[in-house]
């Protein structure tokens, strides 16, 4: 933090005072507060919105990058160590300036719920937890500081919705759908529900950092062969004997990483779903827990979740623009096609194409990032899982964690292995790639504490 900014949070927390020796002077932002609580709450609520809405990984990830830049833009003006992403991120400009005393975490917090507002479905929801936010986070503020504030946060975020209103999400659903066609090795939907395609454009959608979606290009998948003992069969295989022969370790880190938002159940004639975050979600809470044991205060934390949403959303980029270029076939309908009918994946199959890992590439991208932002071997617990009755499981590292989410998907039957290792390279250059062209500060602070 830097001296002015240290005095006008010393200034706050003594007596609540603003900028400035005299009514005359110009103003400047009232540092309320440096604790990161309500901006962790925010992405919280945010996030069981989401999940409430059951918008799709990709879909999900569009809604952390706005929101949490639109949180970042603001809070970090109340330390000019930290840069703006403006001309860094493609398509973003500068947003607009304070003007008086304002209380940069409510506007910061603010401007976060409203994205995620603008962004999800649930409107009405979102906005009574937003005006819970707003009050809880008033405290000791007069009413036009508060009022002051909330303009502010509204003005940045409706500066990046309209960023957000330029790359091409809308024109998606204008293009061509996938075709489902029974060419050997092509991807068809897959039981239970034998639900459409999901987002088979999201790769023309303009990405943050990246040239195009189609920038970092894994290695192609193995050619389609049912012959026995072909390379592509042989991988086949693998996924079967796992998954006959799979320990309860193995069966404990499946269900970790599971991540599906959308889980069909059948019983009978019934049918029902169960909700959960995405994998995406996963890693914004993990990027929570890694800011709390840091100590971070609101902007550091701030910045983790703008660099790592921004990994996210340009790896779902990546990752989706090659599922749909190869199509591949999932392990389920291959095994019951050529090997046993009755073979069932330990977690459900997700409605779009093979090839590349989804998960393996966005955690991946994940920890490059935040391996970054926190340091080599920082050691947490992992509890996002919790209130989905799953136990907490523990990580000597980001990058542990992320190769235990890539190998989850084969103990889950639903990828072969070069999708799972294609994936993890994939988005390894994915974010080396967001880390090169992302500066928040001169030189990164890791913590020196684990």
């Amino acid at each position: 933090m830097t001296r002015s900014a240290r005095t006008l949070a010393l200034l706050t927390m003594v007596g609540g005072l603003s900028v400035g020796c005299s009514r005359s002077e110009p103003r400047g932002p009232v540092v309320a507060s440096t604790d990161a609580t309500s901006l962790h709450d925010a992405v919280k609520q945010v996030n069981d919105v989401i999940v409430y809405d059951i918008l799709s990984p990709p879909q999900a990830s569009r809604v952390y990058v706005y929101a949490s830049v639109a949180a970042y833009e603001v809070l970090r003006q109340s330390d000019s160590v930290y840069h703006t992403l403006a001309g860094q991120l493609n398509g973003l400009s500068p947003v607009p300036e304070g003007a008086g005393d304002i209380s940069l975490p409510l506007a910061g917090v603010h401007a976060y719920m409203t994205v995620g507002r603008a962004l999800t479905f649930s409107q009405a929801r979102m906005d009574t937890l937003r005006l819970k936010m707003d009050t809880r986070m008033r405290g000791t503020l007069s009413q036009d500081v508060f009022d002051r504030s909330r303009a502010y946060g509204d003005s940045v975020a409706a500066h990046v919705l309209a960023w957000a209103a330029k790359d091409h999400f809308k024109q998606r659903t204008g293009l061509a759908k996938y075709s489902v066609l029974r060419a050997p090795g092509r991807w068809i939907p897959t039981p239970p529900a034998y639900m459409d395609a999901v987002e088979p454009n999201w790769g023309t959608l303009r990405a943050f950092t990246m040239d195009t979606a189609n920038q970092f290009k894994p290695e192609p998948p193995l050619a389609f062969d049912s012959t026995k003992g072909s390379p592509f069969y042989r991988e086949m295989v693998e996924v079967h004997d796992v998954g006959r022969n799979m320990t309860d370790e193995q069966r404990n880190i499946a269900a970790f990483w599971d991540c599906n938002p959308f889980v069909m159940h059948v019983q009978g004639h019934t049918m029902f779903a169960t909700k959960k975050m995405s994998p995406g979600g996963h890693w914004m809470g993990i990027t929570r827990l890694a800011s709390h044991k840091a100590n971070a205060d609101i902007t550091r934390s701030a910045e983790a979740y703008a660099v790592t949403s921004i990994a996210l959303a340009d790896a779902f980029l990546s990752v989706w623009a090659e599922k749909y270029r190869s199509n591949v076939i999932r392990p389920e309908t291959m095994i019951n096609r050529y090997i046993d009918e009755a073979w069932q994946p330990l977690l459900q199959t997700p409605p779009f194409p093979e090839y590349t890992s989804g998960h393996s590439g966005i955690s991946t991208a994940s920890a490059v990032v935040l391996t970054k932002l926190f340091g080599d071997n920082f050691s947490f617990a992992d509890s996002t899982e919790v209130e989905y009755g799953l136990p907490v499981r523990s990580f000597p590292s980001f990058e542990a964690a992320a190769k235990e989410a890539a190998i989850s998907r084969l103990y889950g039957g639903i990828h072969y292995r070069r999708a799972i290792e294609q994936g993890q390279l994939q988005g390894r250059k994915v974010g080396e790639h967001v880390l090169a062209k992302v500066v928040t500060r001169a030189v990164p602070t890791v913590a020196a504490a684990q």
